[in-house]
C-alpha cells in the first residue's frame, strides 16, 4: 500500500511532535557543576552527587528521614591490615579527630580515612571534580596524611609526600540509584591508595536542567493525549483515503458518527434557544399588559411559554409543539440507527 504526499506529511508532523515532547529532557548541566563530569568522547554527563553523602537532618535526637545513612561509605582492605572509610565528593559523616599529620583546622574535610594501631590516618581532602581519563572517570582526594618515612624517595629530608586517594567509578545498572559500593585495589607504597567504585551513577545519561522547569504530570498527559489524537486523525484520513477511496471531509475516520453528533448538538441549540426566545416574549407580553390571566387548568408561565399544550398560545401554539415533538422524534430514530 502506498500513502499519498499528505499523508507523508502527517507522518512528518507527528515525528515532529514526538521530538518536540522528547526535546524538553535534553538540556545539560553546566561543566563546571560540582561533583559532575561530561564524557570528552560520548558527551553524557555524568552527576555523582546522587552517591555523595551528607550528614542526616536531625530533629530532637531523631532522624527527619528514616532513609539517611548515617555512616560513610565503607571498604574493606582483606590482606591490608585496616578498613577505610570513604564519601564521594564530600568530608566522611563520622566526626574525625586527632588525625595524623593533619591540623585540627583540617580535620573536618577528611574525605577518607582509615584506623591501624589506634591511629586515624587521612588519604586524601575533600575534592569535588571528578574527570575523564581516556574513558574512565576518576576522582583523586590528595594532602592526607605524611607518607612513612622509609618510601621517601632518598631524601634525608623529613617526608614531603603525603597521602592520596585515586576513585575509578564503574558502571553498574542493577545497583539502586543511591548506593555505592567501594572496593579496595591495592596500595604500592602505602601512600596512594586505589579503589574501584560501583554505582548506577556512574552510568552517564542526558542530564536535567534544574532551572528549565521541564514538564510535569499535566503536561506529560497532554503531550501524551495529542499525540494520540493526531495518531488517530492521520491514521484515519489515511486509511479513508487509500482503502477505502474516500475524498473531502469524508476522508475522517468515523466521520458518519462526527457528523451525527454535530447534528444533534446542533438541534439541540435550536430547541434550546427558539424555547428561551418564546419564554422571554411571553413574558414581555405580560408586562405590557399589566396583569397575568390564570388559565382554567393551570398550565401557564414556562410550560406555556415553551408551547405547552393548553398554554395562553392557543391553537397556534399547539402547532408549534406538534412540530417540535416530531423533531425530536426523528432525532430520536436518526440516533438510534
Amino acid at each position: 500500500m502506498r500513502l499519498t504526499s499528505s499523508a507523508h506529511y502527517s507522518i512528518f508532523l507527528l515525528s515532529s511532535i514526538l521530538g518536540l515532547s522528547s526535546a524538553s529532557y535534553s538540556s545539560h548541566f553546566e561543566d563546571d557543576a560540582p561533583c559532575v563530569a561530561r564524557s570528552p568522547t560520548t558527551g553524557l554527563y555524568f552527576d555523582l552527587n546522587a552517591i555523595s553523602l551528607s550528614p542526616p537532618k536531625m530533629k530532637d535526637g531523631n532522624k527527619l528521614s528514616k532513609d539517611a545513612r548515617t555512616e560513610s561509605w565503607y571498604a574493606r582492605g582483606h590482606d591490608y591490615p585496616a578498613n577505610f572509610t570513604i564519601n564521594i565528593c564530600a568530608p566522611v559523616i563520622e566526626n574525625v579527630t586527632d588525625v595524623v599529620g593533619i591540623e585540627s583546622s583540617r580535620w573536618k574535610n577528611v574525605s577518607a580515612y582509615y584506623e591501624r594501631d589506634d591511629k586515624r590516618y587521612s588519604i586524601g581532602q575533600q575534592a569535588s571534580e571528578p574527570f575523564f581519563r581516556g574513558r574512565k572517570l576518576v576522582l583523586n582526594y590528595t594532602n592526607g596524611s605524611p607518607c612513612p618515612d622509609n618510601y621517601n624517595t632518598g631524601s634525608s629530608n623529613a617526608s614531603t609526600r603525603n597521602k592520596s586517594t585515586i576513585m575509578s567509578f564503574l558502571c553498574d545498572r542493577d545497583a539502586a540509584p543511591n548506593v555505592a559500593t567501594a572496593s579496595f585495589v591495592g596500595s604500592m607504597d602505602e601512600c596512594s591508595y586505589f579503589f574501584e567504585v560501583r554505582s548506577s551513577a556512574a552510568c552517564g545519561g542526558i542530564a536535567v536542567d534544574p532551572n528549565a522547569g521541564g514538564l510535569g504530570p499535566g503536561g506529560v498527559f497532554g503531550v501524551i493525549m495529542v499525540i494520540a489524537i493526531a495518531v488517530y486523525l492521520i491514521g484515519g484520513c489515511a486509511y479513508q483515503r487509500t482503502v477505502m477511496h474516500q475524498r473531502g471531509w469524508r476522508q475522517c475516520p468515523n466521520f458518519s458518527l462526527w457528523a451525527g453528533v454535530f447534528d444533534f448538538v446542533k438541534d439541540m441549540f435550536v430547541i434550546l434557544f427558539s424555547s428561551l426566545g418564546n419564554l422571554f416574549r411571553c413574558r414581555g407580553s405580560a408586562a405590557g399588559n399589566g396583569y397575568t390571566r390564570a388559565d382554567s387548568d393551570g398550565r401557564g408561565g414556562f410550560i406555556g411559554a415553551i408551547g405547552g399544550r393548553g398554554g395562553r398560545g392557543g391553537r397556534g401554539q399547539g402547532r408549534d409543539v406538534d412540530a417540535e415533538n416530531r423533531l425530536i422524534d426523528q432525532l430520536d430514530e436518526e440516533w438510534d440507527d
